[in-house]
């Protein structure tokens, strides 16, 4: 395992507020999947990097520990579910 893999991974799902569940259901695996790249017991293929670095809209050398975090974050803590979505599509269309 990829040392701090797991705990980016983590990191990032949680920013998104996103469960396991559905991250794994938005990459095509399984949430025990997720569950043993966050906890260091499996490294995700290159493809999975990849979907996984795409989802968390971040990138795959941020993941591996090659590069440091954006500076920019968006604390959309106080959004409900439709706000942050909406957020997300807009943040999304500025990184095109």
């Amino acid at each position: 395992m990829v040392n701090g893999l797991g705990e980016r991974l983590e990191h990032a799902r949680i920013n998104l507020r996103l469960s396991q569940k559905e991250v794994a259901a938005a990459i095509g695996a399984s949430a025990s999947v997720i569950s043993n790249y966050e906890s260091g017991e499996r490294t995700p293929s290159v493809e999975n990097l990849m979907a996984l670095a795409g989802l968390y809209r971040c990138s795959t050398d941020y993941l591996l520990g090659l590069e440091k975090p954006s500076d920019t974050y968006v604390d959309a803590s106080m959004l409900d579910e439709r706000q942050r979505r909406l957020l997300q599509g807009f943040l999304h269309g500025l990184g095109k």
